[in-house]
């Protein structure tokens, strides 16, 4: 009973494991958890490069192995299942994924590379609740990833070739398998031991709970277990219907994550102390501005990019390079260091991984323009929330200092400068969850799409990109048209992008299946999404599309801080808010469209599918 108290919601239910490995069934089949095993036939075609992490890769081909066993087996199984899971495991070794040797000097070459040192097993897994609507599939999907340290001995060539001559290495990723004889390869690791073997069960059971186990107050205290925590430790449970048919997924890492000391109330002490009750929550929260200040003054400084080339660098050779103090400088890398962004030694400080990433100002996955509008234009327009709030409208007038019928295109495309901040920030955003929006739901009936505002065409890019059959169409305003071409991506699929420049509220739209609208919804008032919506509904075929991407408020709005701030900060720029799928929902039967679906892909954005009646 390891999986209890989950065990008891998955008796009745139809569990369906996407995989052929023996291992992984070992491991859940000794769980008690009960299922079939349908192996998935979807091909691990998946370019790597593609991917800006080895997790983001296992995750979405465990997605995409799991969504092809639903979709086979609600076409041909009178029942569809209601649980399909999907693994991936990959091994990493100094940034690059290691498959299975396809010899044994491919094996040697594999194992040299691990003799003596650390790497990375990564496994993805994708949970696809799934149901039955008017006889289409609806499939609400999961993620998550694991992560495992393992460190090799230093290995003789002899013992190496001797283990590889056994046969072992040539059936498993990185040519080892640690639940057998390549246990003696590894002297430590750091982790979950299963997810090595190729499923991360202590993580799993903790998944399954947040879908399907909420516990309720009476039972926190007196339900414990040995195998995995006690339900009280987990954190930012959903509430998901009892019958498995939520029509929406359960949000991954669904906003920041409650500051230590910040109790639920519902778990609230009658009588308070400092003792019982500290307050390191609250000044986390307090001092939560100067560690944004903190990250955006590095990015401006560019003291990521003085150590991409050559590093470690001390606080005084970085400083050098940035023209800044070297005192002031060594407090900023040292909090850095504290944030995770800098690793700092004896020798100097470094960019993490996470910097590398996401920091650099021309990576390919960079937040830098995100993060420079933050620093340059919200942060100012942020400092007015107490007008916003006591005025009930927006603060454009007071940052930008003047009054005028068009203040949000002056806030944004005021300038060139302006325009062209305004859309490396969103090119910034839309790059690093792309690739999510684009998989969230199967695409590939639409032959033609048009992205509303769709900016420098990112994300109709990665669209092209996912189908081949997709001709994008991206539709905004004639200035951003003229910029768009400096951020455009090499590659086939930019032969079925287009771009055509017009204003969505009172031009004539091109003519889609699909239409799309990301990070524009938000923008507005009721009253002018109620025009824009209008507008869409009569240009889209009975039929077509609608997909919007935004960040999605839970029901009862009180759980996703990070869309209840970004809601907070719409209402100083533009009057306008974020919504929850029940009021996107609302507004998008009103005008038509039904069967309106979502998925919470734990990224920037999430992501509604609505078909036009």
């Amino acid at each position: 009973m390891v999986l209890y108290p989950v065990i008891r919601q998955l008796l009745e239910r139809r569990v369906v494991l996407a995989s052929a490995s023996p291992r992984r069934q070992d491991i859940l089949t000794n769980a008690g958890l009960r299922f079939e095993v349908v192996p998935s036939r979807f091909k691990e075609t998946l370019r790597k490069a593609a991917f800006p992490t080895a997790y983001a890769y296992a995750m979405e081909t465990a997605k995409q192995k799991a969504l092809e066993v639903a979709a086979r087996m609600h076409q041909k199984d009178l029942r569809t299942p209601d649980i399909v899971i999907g693994a991936d495991t990959v091994v990493v070794a100094e940034g690059e994924i290691l498959e299975k040797p396809v010899d044994k000097p491919d094996a040697y070459r594999m194992l040299s590379r691990l003799n003596g040192k650390e790497h990375s097993v990564f496994t993805g897994v994708a949970i696809v609740r799934c149901s039955c609507k008017d006889g289409r599939l609806d499939a609400d999907v999961s993620e998550f990833h694991e992560e495992t340290r393992v460190r090799f001995s230093q290995l003789s060539e002899e013992l190496l070739w001797e283990y590889i001559h056994s046969g072992e290495p040539l059936d498993k990723a990185g040519g080892y398998g640690i639940q057998a004889l390549g246990a003696m390869l590894v002297e430590h690791i750091h982790g979950d031991f299963f997810n090595v073997v190729g499923f991360p069960l202590n993580r799993f059971c903790k998944e399954l709970a947040k879908l399907y186990c909420p516990p309720r107050p009476e039972d926190v205290q007196r339900v414990k277990h040995d195998s995995i925590p006690s339900v009280d430790t987990f954190e930012n449970l959903s509430d998901v219907e009892s019958d498995g048919s939520s029509q929406c997924g359960a949000r991954v890492g669904g906003g920041p994550p409650q500051p230590p000391g910040m109790k639920n109330t519902k778990d609230r002490d009658p009588n308070p102390t400092v003792e019982s009750l500290p307050p390191m929550g609250l000044l986390q929260l307090i001092n939560g501005f100067k560690a944004s200040k903190a990250l955006f003054t590095a990015c401006k400084m560019k003291v990521f990019d003085s150590l991409r080339d050559e590093a470690p660098l001390s606080a005084l050779e970085i400083a050098r390079k940035i023209d800044a103090s070297e005192h002031g400088t060594g407090q900023l890398l040292d909090v850095c260091a504290a944030f995770g962004l800098l690793e700092k030694t004896e020798r100097g400080y470094s960019n993490t991984d996470l910097a590398s990433l996401y920091l650099l100002s021309d990576g390919e996955y960079s937040l830098h323009g995100f993060i420079m509008r933050n620093n340059d234009l919200v942060w100012p327009l942020f400092s007015h929330l107490e007008f916003a709030m006591r005025e009930g409208t927006h603060q454009l007038h007071r940052v930008l200092g003047t009054m005028g019928k068009h203040l949000f295109q002056d806030f944004h495309y005021g300038s060139q400068e302006k325009r062209q901040q305004f859309m490396a920030a969103m090119h910034s955003l839309i790059n690093v969850a792309a690739r999510q929006v684009a998989t969230a739901f199967d695409l590939s009936q639409f032959t033609s799409a048009c992205d509303l505002g769709g900016c420098t065409g990112t994300l109709a890019h990665e669209l092209a990109r996912q189908y081949p059959g997709l001709k994008v169409t991206v539709f905004d305003l004639p200035d951003v048209i003229k910029d768009a071409k400096c951020f455009q991506p090499d590659g086939p699929e930019t032969a079925r992008v287009s771009f055509v420049p017009g204003d969505f509220f009172r031009d004539t739209y091109p003519e889609a299946d699909l239409y799309i609208v990301c990070r524009v919804l938000h923008d507005w008032p009721d009253n002018q999404v109620h025009q824009l919506l209008s507008r869409i509904s009569s240009s889209c075929k009975p039929g077509g599309g609608l997909l919007v991407v935004e960040m999605l408020l839970d029901e009862e709005k009180r759980e996703n801080q990070g869309a209840l701030l970004q809601s907070l900060n719409m209402l100083v720029q533009t009057m306008g808010r974020e919504r929850s799928l029940g009021e996107y929902r609302h507004l998008l039967e009103m005008h038509g469209f039904t069967d309106v679906r979502a998925v919470y892909t734990g990224s920037a954005v999430d992501v509604v599918l609505a078909t036009r009646a």
